[in-house]
């Protein structure tokens, strides 16, 4: 009877084992492709960075001062950067989660600034005449869908990853061997609603 115990518990010990190396395996693989699609992010995240800034500057090249909101994109813009290219803490050479998180909360700070930048040209007829500020704004149009497609591809390995992590037997394998589960790309609240620029009230903040 004890033998027969013994035996049991130790086919047990090994299905265990098993399950946790093929969960590893499972891991490994679906966190690989959760780091090759939070690389396609930010590189999107670095072209609209780049791009933002040519428009600032075909802002300033066209005569506007509005330096409140150029301050504003100034921080946004450095934040964002500064989180991107902060040096991997994570396993592996990757970024940890609460890395990826602070790139997530400065990318969508950032993101927030540029309606304030565009919505600018509606208060200056040399903007909307300016022919490098549309074009830089055609193209923050085409970098934005970029930016929307990696995000969803994103968001949807991260599901996968996750869900597969919290699964049995899986999620021996992930508590065995630290495997974290991922943030998602989630905009903030109000992200998307467009400011509304006064011209004329940033210009009087200038003269105090």
């Amino acid at each position: 009877m004890k033998t027969r115990r013994l035996v049991i518990l130790f086919a047990v010990a090994m299905i265990s084992f098993a399950a946790s190396g093929c969960g590893y395996n499972t891991l490994t693989t679906k966190q690989q492709d959760v780091k090759g699609k939070w690389a396609a992010v930010e590189t999107q995240l670095q072209r609209r960075a780049d791009l933002i800034n040519n428009l600032v500057e075909a802002a300033k090249l066209a005569g506007i001062q509005e330096q409140e909101v150029f301050g504003t994109i100034a921080q946004a813009r450095s934040r964002l950067l500064n989180a991107t290219n902060q040096a991997p803490q994570g396993d592996a050479g990757d970024k940890s989660p609460e890395q990826k998180q602070a790139v997530i909360d400065a990318a969508n700070s950032f993101g927030g600034t540029i309606g304030r930048l565009l919505v600018l040209q509606e208060n200056y007829p040399v903007l909307r005449s300016n022919e490098n500020f549309l074009k830089l704004q055609d193209e923050i149009a085409g970098t934005e869908n970029r930016v929307a497609t990696s995000r969803n591809d994103y968001n949807t390995s991260v599901q996968d990853y996750n869900t597969t992590r919290a699964r049995f037997p899986t999620v021996i394998s992930a508590k065995l061997f630290g495997f974290k589960e991922e943030p998602y790309f989630r905009a903030e609240e109000g992200a998307r609603t467009v400011p509304q620029i006064n011209a004329n009230s940033l210009r009087q903040n200038q003269n105090k």
